[in-house]
């Protein structure tokens, strides 16, 4: 996730920046099976977040906060923590949403 957030954060708030992170967590999840329940609660987060403004006028302080949001979300997640670690992050994400 490391490298994901180095990604991450050089890039634009836009919903394509959104839509490449997708793939990217589909690619982590078929390459490292221990983390597959997270990358695809990740996935299934951002991809709402795509569905529900894809097309339509985004907001600049929407778009930053939610860009924001996945920042700090993806920076506080641990890959290498044991199984309750794991299972935390997996239900903190499962919880989040990335505009309010």
């Amino acid at each position: 996730m490391n490298d994901l957030h180095t990604w991450l954060s050089e890039q634009h708030h836009g919903l394509r920046t959104f839509q490449i992170f997708q793939q990217k967590l589909d690619t982590l999840g078929r390459d490292d099976p221990a983390q597959r329940g997270l990358c695809r609660v990740l996935s299934n987060l951002v991809g709402s977040y795509v569905e529900a403004f894809d097309e339509a006028p985004l907001p600049v302080e929407v778009a930053d906060g939610a860009y924001h949001r996945l920042l700090t979300l993806v920076a506080s997640l641990d890959l290498r923590g044991d199984a309750d670690r794991r299972l935390a992050d997996i239900n903190r994400v499962a919880t989040c949403e990335l505009w309010q």
